[in-house]
């Protein structure tokens, strides 16, 4: 995949970004990553941890498997959800914690010289 600064991406390539970025734009997929971080879970087990409908956590799992975040595999009648890529993806979460962090720095100045920005 390109890399922006490089070499401009493609259309397909941008719409593979936009997936992934999308599946992690919601509060409950980040806590699903959180906990299938600790390890494999079912989405029953996702359902206790988070306090939320089944069908919502199938839905948000759904979505995480199609941005190739997840990966499952079956046992018996259950299913287990497992992170597909752990490393790459506790890097990802961790650099936009760094965004987060210098972007938050950065406004507080801003508005301790009141400067104003939208």
């Amino acid at each position: 995949m390109a890399i922006f600064a490089h070499e401009a991406p493609t259309h397909t390539e941008l719409e593979s970004w936009a997936t992934l970025f999308k599946s992690l734009a919601d509060p409950h997929r980040l806590q699903i990553i959180q906990h299938l971080q600790l390890g494999e879970h079912r989405v029953a087990d996702l359902v206790n941890h988070l306090d939320l409908a089944q069908s919502t956590v199938s839905t948000h799992v759904a979505s995480l498997r199609k941005a190739g975040l997840l990966l499952s595999h079956t046992h018996g009648r259950a299913t287990y959800y497992t992170l597909a890529h752990p490393q790459e993806t506790t890097r990802l979460l961790n650099a936009a914690t760094a965004v987060l962090t210098s972007a938050n720095t950065y406004v507080e100045r801003s508005q301790q010289k009141g400067t104003r920005h939208v």
